[in-house]
């Protein structure tokens, strides 16, 4: 299940095993400020979000969000990977980490391997992201790893803005 390793990270495809973690980190008040409330609120949510999020787009594209977790503790701490998204043109880059192991760099690490995974493995010709306006800490790693600000969308005229990075 192993898709990429690190100097200190681990990242592999989701599995239903990974339920509980998965219910901890889409109801951390970081996710559902930046990234929306998912509506995850029992270990059976987290094993449907899983099967029908991560694992369906893996199966569909061959490619999803990955579970992140440290190399030898093995403990989860976030998620990145590559999403296609209906409303987006290109595959986008996305990752969250639970907030005790931010300002470690490991989301820069995790989102510089997804970088270098996509492109030369998937032939990606090209990865964008998306991130809320307020989130600058995840805006610095898009900057770090080459992306660069390019404006603001909607998805539909009931949705709030994002900031689009390419």
């Amino acid at each position: 299940m192993k898709v990429l390793e690190t100097d200190r990270l681990v990242l592999r495809r989701l599995t239903s095993e990974d339920a509980s973690f998965i219910l901890e980190l889409l109801n951390d008040p970081s996710w559902i400020k930046n990234i929306g409330d998912k509506g995850v609120r029992t270990l059976e949510d987290a094993r449907r979000y899983i099967a029908e999020g991560p694992n369906a787009m893996y199966e569909r594209f061959g490619f999803c969000l990955y579970l992140v977790q440290l190399k030898e503790e093995g403990t989860p701490i976030g998620l990145c990977g590559l999403i296609k998204r209906d409303l987006l043109e290109d595959v986008d880059i996305g990752f969250a980490f639970l907030p005790r192991y931010w300002s470690k760099g490991y989301a820069y690490e995790a989102a510089s391997a997804v970088m270098e995974y996509g492109r030369s493995v998937l032939n990606l010709k090209k990865i964008v992201a998306i991130t809320a306006p307020h989130n600058e800490s995840s805006a610095k790693v898009l900057e770090k790893i080459g992306l660069k600000y390019h404006k603001m969308i909607a998805f539909s005229n009931d949705d709030d803005q994002v900031r689009l990075f390419n």
